[in-house]
């Protein structure tokens, strides 16, 4: 996309937007007044509705909602939406309280509300999936050059190529020590010949991937890119550390790499999940667990003897062991602690298969989580023992012990689930967790939860 279009695209979007929020408090009057003309203008502060105009265009302004609109991916995108949505709801509550000359009707003001919000993420839907299939041709491109054709440089441009949402245009390479172009890198000329070739080509950023041995070529280059005003970014060489996204942060002038991103290290990130858990294990006691448990309890102590509940050491966070809660679905065994349940494994009562294959069996660990020993979505525990094994055999398996367990996870909606066994399953579940690590956001673990409800409904063949 031309530099030009992309002003006039944030310009529509946001006459879009301040189009359906007059058309929302336009349904919102009908609603009230059961009216479909303004006849009335009693009712109507003209005042008013330029106020919620402004202020809804400046929140949107905060939230940077129009920003890089064709770059951006769907979550953040959602995110945004939603984040606009409740701070002029919480701007516009302020307002009302504080300004007593805006008496507008609260019912009126609550119908706008409710009709714009889902207005407004009807379009924003309905913009993603327009612009699924035309996004590469509507970004608007770099181009750069990289300095340096060794492996890191290459990987680097690969890289750009493949995610086209970056918004970069690899022109070519610059380097000293390739004669020929017969690896298909498109050599410029040598790194001495960077800046003049920058300069004449309209480039305005450079991208450097020389190796530390090269530092004085390094700098050079950094000094002559500031004073011709081009972007000069260096790409460490990191690759024989972490083998994937990494956390950088600056002490001073020291740069700390961390091998991974951890959102459930922020505190307002760990309260959101807190809350949600609290607000949803209670959901499920008070509404579901209020009835089955008795009638599981009945239906238990009829087929066999022994305690309605299951109580079992299991790693938890930090590998702190808890009592993991479950309905017992297994006969009274000494082998319980030990040995984990297989296909047609006798020990299960005929209650127990039934239960296991609804999950049903795994309702008391909302107990677990009200707690806090636990989470509903995570990483599911282990025996304390099976911990011990695995982290043996299986590379990065204790990192998953950095979060709570849950009642489900991402491991488990993928199809990695049921009996543990020591091969690439386990290490694919392992992997899966620290996936979830890395990427946890409150929209995540609810679609986790949607896809669990899912498989509960329709049943899932590794459940037993």
């Amino acid at each position: 996309m031309n530099e030009q279009y992309r002003t006039y695209y944030k310009v529509i979007s946001i006459l879009i937007d301040l189009f359906l929020i007059n058309l929302a408090g336009y349904i919102g009057y009908v609603m009230t007044y059961q009216s479909v003309g303004f006849a009335d203008l009693q009712h109507i502060n003209l005042l008013n509705v330029l106020l919620i105009n402004f202020v809804w265009f400046n929140v949107t302004q905060l939230t940077r909602l129009y920003s890089d609109i064709f770059v951006k991916d769907a979550i953040p995108t959602i995110k945004q939406a939603l984040g606009s949505l409740l701070l002029f709801a919480a701007f516009m509550g302020i307002l009302i309280y504080t300004i007593k000359d805006l008496n507008q009707s609260y019912q009126l003001l609550s119908f706008t509300f409710v009709v714009f919000s889902g207005l407004f993420l009807v379009g924003k839907i309905v913009f993603l999936l327009f612009r699924r299939s035309r996004r590469e041709s509507l970004i608007n491109y770099k181009k750069v050059v990289i300095v340096g054709a060794g492996p890191l440089g290459l990987a680097l441009k690969k890289h750009m190529e493949f995610d086209t949402h970056l918004g970069y245009k690899v022109v070519g390479f610059f380097d000293d020590h390739i004669e020929d172009d017969d690896e298909g890198f498109n050599i410029l000329g040598k790194v001495s010949d960077c800046i003049e070739y920058v300069k004449g080509s309209s480039i305005r950023e450079i991208f450097c991937t020389l190796p530390d041995s090269s530092l004085d070529k390094i700098n050079t280059l950094m000094r002559e890119a500031d004073k011709e005003m081009i972007r000069f970014k260096i790409v460490p060489d990191i690759k024989h550390y972490f083998k994937k996204n990494v956390k950088v942060q600056v002490y001073g002038h020291i740069p700390i790499l961390s091998q991974r991103m951890e959102p459930l290290e922020i505190m307002i990130n760990q309260v959101v999940k807190r809350i949600f858990d609290v607000v949803f294990s209670l959901i499920v006691i008070v509404f579901v667990m209020s009835w089955m448990l008795p009638l599981m309890a009945i239906l238990i102590k009829l087929e066999s003897k022994g305690p309605v509940f299951f109580k079992q050491l299991r790693s938890g966070k930090d590998n702190q062991p808890f009592y993991c809660l479950k309905f017992r679905s297994m006969k009274v065994n000494s082998d319980a602690d030990c040995k984990q349940a297989t296909k047609d494994d006798d020990r299960i009562t005929k209650i127990g298969a039934f239960m296991r294959k609804n999950s049903i069996d795994e309702l008391p660990q909302f107990f677990n989580v009200l707690m806090g020993e636990m989470s509903v979505v995570g990483p599911r525990p282990h025996m304390l023992q099976h911990t011990a094994e695995y982290s043996a055999i299986i590379d990065q398996f204790m990192v998953r012990h950095f979060l709570l367990p849950g009642i489900t996870g991402w491991a488990q909606v993928k199809g990695f689930r049921g009996e543990t066994k020591i091969d690439d399953s386990m290490a694919a579940r392992v992997e899966a967790d620290i996936w979830y690590l890395e990427n946890w956001s409150f929209l995540l673990d609810l679609k986790i939860v949607f896809l669990t409800a899912w498989q509960v409904l329709t049943g899932h063949e590794n459940a037993r």
